[in-house]
């Protein structure tokens, strides 16, 4: 197999060898990759690359070591977890969790496409998964004992990956704000994608775990109807529609929504931060108490099943009292057009969007 110029040393040097490609975008390469170590130890892994055009924009790089240094001490089952940052030559990369899976932006579309409705247990299931991810962040220590004051800042389908045990899992803290870990330029620079900001994250104010909550607020509306609230064509207009567009409510669109489920998610969109979820497990405990105070809820195993029968083309091998079945289909074979898209796809997910799509670029208008 043939590697990029950039990936040589990496695989020259004995500690990983590259397997397969996994995604490419514009900025960057992911690919699945084998660890070695002393008496035949191997672990599948992800590598995550800078492309070496990239490795002089201070920026970039700032950010890209930013992410492996914040992440690297966020041990929790609901996130993405960062093995080792280093660098050959020029080219920073990151060795990260290999996730066996989709990205939820996935599982929303082709559920779309397909025709099929999205299960409203599972969907309270993911988000209550990513509402744990997000609370143990948010509560992070540092090593003098004091909260990191961590904020993903770009909390969105994309950045939400379900394995295929059935684990659901937050990545993608290229943008996250700590403190005395990443360098803050809240009040000047927009950072996150437009049309799943929160409104203080569209007007420039300092943001906090709450920004969060509103962001996954938007990804469950989402999730569960299948439209999106405040998206257009035109960027400026999806941010006035963040400041200011009436939210409607979830029932709207899908009217066999449970009520007590509608709440939730309305209580999450709340524009007032104080009438807002003021935790995301807060939230969490609100849908867990939603799916499992009367009945057996679904689990992982649910989650695994659905997936590896609709998504994965595997035996859904799993002992689940929670069945929820749907006709079975698959997503297409390797080497389709259909499947490249996803790659396109788990590019953004694994590796971030491109900066221009993930920031807004420019800073906050002179008034």
């Amino acid at each position: 197999m043939q590697y990029p110029k950039n990936l040589k040393t990496i695989t020259e040097s004995k500690k990983y060898e590259m397997v397969r490609l996994l995604a490419e975008g514009g900025m960057g390469q992911v690919y699945e990759a084998s660890q070695f170590g002393a008496e035949g130890f191997e672990k599948t892994v992800a590598i995550k690359t800078i492309l070496e055009s990239y490795s002089t924009n201070p920026e970039f790089v700032r950010l890209f070591i930013g992410e492996a240094k914040l992440v690297a001490d966020l041990v929790h089952e609901n996130i993405v977890q960062v093995y080792h940052l280093d660098k050959f030559g020029p080219i920073y990369y990151i060795a990260m969790e290999y996730v066996d899976g989709i990205n939820l932006e996935q599982f929303i579309q082709t559920h779309i496409s397909r025709g099929m409705e999205l299960p409203i247990e599972l969907c309270a299931f993911i988000i209550s998964r990513v509402c744990r991810g997000l609370e143990y962040a948010h509560n992070k220590r540092g090593r003098d004992g004091g909260r990191l004051g961590i904020v993903h800042r770009d909390v969105s389908p994309k950045n939400v990956m379900l394995t295929s045990e059935g684990v659901v899992k937050l990545t993608d803290f290229g943008i996250a704000k700590a403190r005395q870990v990443m360098e803050q330029e809240e009040g000047e620079v927009l950072m996150g994608k437009v049309e799943y900001m929160s409104p203080e994250q569209a007007q420039y104010l300092e943001t906090d775990c709450r920004s969060d909550v509103f962001s996954l607020g938007i990804v469950m509306f989402e999730l569960l109807t299948g439209h999106h609230i405040f998206e257009t064509e035109d960027l400026y207009e999806t941010l006035n529609n963040v400041k200011r567009k009436r939210i409607p409510r979830p029932r709207e669109f899908r009217p066999d929504l449970p009520e007590d489920l509608e709440k939730i998610v309305m209580r999450s969109l709340e524009r007032d931060l104080k009438a807002r979820y003021q935790t995301a497990g807060e939230m969490g405990h609100n849908l867990e108490y939603y799916m499992y105070h009367d009945r057996y809820g679904p689990t992982n195993v649910t989650l695994s099943n659905y997936l590896k029968k609709h998504f994965l083309g595997k035996p859904a091998d799993g002992h689940d009292p929670h069945h929820t079945s749907s006709e079975t289909e698959q997503l297409p074979a390797k080497g389709s057009s259909d499947t490249d898209k996803l790659l396109a796809h788990r590019a953004d997910t694994l590796f971030g969007d491109e900066l221009s799509k993930a920031r807004v670029q420019g800073r906050k208008p002179a008034k």
